[in-house]
């Protein structure tokens, strides 16, 4: 995903991006929704949210 998406689906969340790094930023989205901060944290082989929008971009 592209900076520019993330930063809209950031202001929809109502998280601003500011001056985050790509990985930052995913994972305060994740903590803005309720969800676990997991994005890059080398667990996308055995993650079980298929429907996850960052999975295309976690390792």
């Amino acid at each position: 995903m592209k900076m520019q998406e993330l930063k809209e689906i950031a202001k929809q969340r109502g998280v601003k991006a500011g001056t985050m790094k790509k990985a930052e930023l995913i994972k305060t989205i994740q903590r803005a929704e309720g969800n676990t901060d997991c994005f890059a944290e080398g667990k996308a082989a055995t993650c079980r949210q298929d429907q996850c929008l960052w999975r295309e971009d976690c390792d």
